[in-house]
């Protein structure tokens, strides 16, 4: 195979050192590595744009875009095609296959509309591709040392097409990962002392749950831009990078949210050239600037470029300035706020304000500063715009409370009753108000937020909102992007729709669906067998079948199914026909004429009241 990837080279010597990428063909073969990333992005692209198609495909149009980069580099400057922007000479490859029918439309299209028509055929629906098969330890060692740059290549390309939205640093984060792992245990596979299985399941999942998380953020932050607009995405930023670095003056961080948003279009439409470029100048701005943006982020400054990201991510908030005053009364008792009001007051405030509160999550102190931004326009059409200013205020305080008290009876709940139980009130508080979703979506949302429990739940109160805040937007991101491609109802619709900042209260103020038709009482729908002994998901599906079928059912009713139901399943996977005794069953309560399952309208539980 011709194409190779020199990984390690590429990325951790070369690419720390360039200081610009190339923005097309033209611009290829300026320095010692350009054509090799090329491949990089080219094998990333293909894998995301044509997810079915075989590895052995990407790589002859990966080989057909570096053989033009070279021509390119060499000095063809006759070629019209080496004056495009490599995105669309990516997919100018693409369309030139004829192999691939379902993107003739998108072919048939020009400029912006043809790579938007290629973004909406990207699928990130879980299953489409199927999951990764965990190879044999002492086979993958042997292809590893005879094909080592070819494996790392294929890496890329079943990471790539099983996440379309991850952008092309992560994922080249993610090879470079791969390619230490199996160094690492392949090469103490002689070592009696040493286990190859037990190296690959530990090394594993610290390569693959990076890829994940990232993943599902990316595509979330997509998703904001898309629906919401640039504005949004911007206030996001500002918000989250004030609380990061609360030192740095408004004129640094409005950079930083400018540069980081346009990072962000560039990478939410494909363009990974620029994605890469993007992110190298803002890595190189903070860690240049760092003595006057954060005093925490030196040792993420000193690591490989590819690593800087994640460590100044999560590395923890800067101090407050020691003579930042605890309040921003200028805002509301100046008398020229309200000549003119302009984005820039609104930028301003959310500025000052999240700098000074870091125990807020970012999507509160959206709606913080949309209520700012309210009172102002509501206020400075008064007469008495200070007395109006102050009725705003109260309402303020009562927002911050009612949502820090949302998050500690969640909390109390999750930890008075565990994991299991706490589902159970997020399955019966969801079943009621999206029964249009699937049990297994159901059951993924609902444990997901149980997830969230209990990583947040163990938190100090300053950081248990912005934890489960941020990490519940991004569920609820999921369940709006699903409603996108296949409406839930009405309501849902709404949520997702109407506000970015409001769509966690939205949420948890919907109730049952009113206009859902409940599932009939057929045979097969309560029918009890030998897997509810082992399998917690038929547990948790017939309580959402109980709740389909009588979406009126409270939550009293339901504790008394479930424990006639618990009792019945103790008493058959303990006995000896198991099969017998779950056949001479049926659903307790469910079908019982004596049960009283009469309408009294319920709140759900869990993050969401």
């Amino acid at each position: 195979m011709k194409w190779k990837i020199i990984i390690y080279f590429v990325l951790l010597e070369s690419f720390t050192a360039t200081k610009a990428l190339p923005r097309s063909y033209r611009d290829v073969g300026k320095n010692i590595f350009p054509i090799s990333l090329c491949s990089f992005i080219a094998m990333i692209m293909f894998a995301q744009y044509v997810q079915e198609g075989t590895f052995g495909t990407a790589v002859k149009m990966t080989e057909d875009i570096t053989d033009l980069a070279k021509r390119c580099a060499a000095g063809d400057r006759d070629s019209q095609r080496c004056l495009k922007p490599l995105e669309s000479i990516f997919l100018d490859t693409i369309c030139q296959d004829e192999n691939l029918p379902r993107f003739t439309d998108c072919c048939a299209k020009k400029g912006s509309e043809r790579n938007d028509c290629f973004l909406s055929h990207k699928n990130s629906t879980r299953g489409f591709i199927s999951p990764f098969e965990r190879p044999d330890a002492e086979a993958a060692c042997k292809n590893y040392s005879q094909h080592q740059h070819s494996l790392t290549g294929y890496f890329i390309y079943e990471i790539s097409r099983r996440h379309p939205f991850l952008y092309a640093p992560t994922i080249l984060s993610a090879a470079v990962q791969y390619g230490e792992m199996m160094r690492t245990c392949c090469t103490s596979a002689n070592d009696p002392t040493h286990s190859l299985d037990e190296c690959f399941h530990t090394q594993i999942p610290k390569v693959m749950k990076p890829i994940k998380e990232e993943g599902l953020k990316q595509e979330h932050t997509c998703g904001i831009l898309k629906k919401f607009g640039e504005r949004t995405v911007k206030a996001l930023k500002l918000a989250q990078i004030s609380q990061k670095f609360p030192r740095a003056d408004f004129v640094t961080i409005t950079k930083l949210v400018l540069d980081v948003t346009n990072t962000h279009k560039d990478c939410c439409r494909g363009d990974m050239l620029q994605c890469m470029h993007d992110k190298e100048e803002i890595l190189t701005y903070i860690c240049t600037n760092q003595d006057s943006i954060s005093r925490k982020i030196k040792i993420c400054c000193e690591k490989p470029l590819f690593e800087r990201t994640e460590c100044i991510i999560n590395a923890e908030n800067d101090d407050k300035p020691a003579d930042l005053s605890p309040h921003i009364r200028e805002f509301i008792e100046d008398k020229g706020v309200c000549e003119p009001l302009t984005y820039s007051t609104f930028y301003r405030f959310l500025y000052e304000y999240s700098r000074r509160h870091p125990e807020f999550s970012a999507q509160m102190l959206l709606r913080i500063a949309k209520g700012y931004e309210d009172l102002l326009d509501k206020c400075c059409k008064t007469s008495s715009p200070d007395e109006c200013s102050r009725r705003g205020e109260e309402e303020l305080r009562k927002h911050i409370h009612e949502t820090e008290s949302v998050m500690k009876t969640s909390c109390d709940i999750y930890k008075e009753k565990g994991d299991y139980y706490f589902q159970n009130e997020l399955l019966m508080s969801f079943t009621k108000k999206m029964p249009q979703l699937t049990s297994a979506e159901l059951i993924k949302f609902t444990k997901q937020m149980t997830t969230i429990g209990a990583k947040c739940c163990q938190l100090s109160q300053d950081k248990l909102l912005p934890c489960a805040e941020e990490n519940l937007d991004l569920v609820l991101g999921e369940i709006c992007r699903r409603h996108l491609s296949n409406p839930i109802n009405p309501s849902v619709c709404h949520c997702c729709s109407s506000s970015y900042a409001l769509r966690r209260p939205c949420m948890g103020k919907l109730e049952m669906d009113e206009n859902y038709v409940p599932l009939p009482l057929t045979p097969d729908l309560f029918t009890f067998h030998e897997d509810l002994c082992t399998t917690e998901e038929e547990k948790l599906q017939m309580l959402i079948n109980l709740i389909k079928y009588k979406p009126s059912i409270t939550g009293e009713q339901v504790a008394s199914v479930s424990a006639a139901f618990a009792a019945m399943r103790e008493r058959c996977c303990g006995a000896e026909g198991r099969a017998a005794c779950f056949l001479a069953e049926v659903a307790p309560c469910a079908f019982a004429p004596a049960c009283p399952l009469t309408h009294t309208p319920t709140h759900g539980h869990g993050f969401l009241p």
